[in-house]
């Protein structure tokens, strides 16, 4: 969703359908370590909808920040299931 008129492309707050506190605390927690955000928060409506709305405000395009927040959590999980199988079997 685009803000309003007076906002750029920096600003933009998407909605995301069946996610929950689970993707949206840690997506928020790797976003709102870029130097470029400005502000990064996320909201569900309601228990009963099944949808997340997430917020970002930044220097750079909202949707770029969204992509590169995910590839960066997808890096993130890898890195903690390879680490945890490689545990695992040395304790194995």
């Amino acid at each position: 969703l685009a803000g309003d008129e007076n906002s750029d492309e920096g600003c933009r707050t998407f909605v995301i359908t069946d996610e929950g506190h689970t993707l949206g605390n840690a997506l928020k927690c790797i976003i709102c370590r870029y130097p470029e955000v400005d502000f990064c928060g996320y909201t569900i409506p309601h228990p009963v909808e099944n949808k997340m709305h997430f917020r970002i405000q930044s220097k750079g395009r909202a949707v770029d920040i969204l992509r590169r927040g995910l590839e960066d959590l997808e890096k993130l999980c890898d890195h903690t299931v390879e680490t945890f199988e490689k545990e695992f079997q040395s304790f194995s």
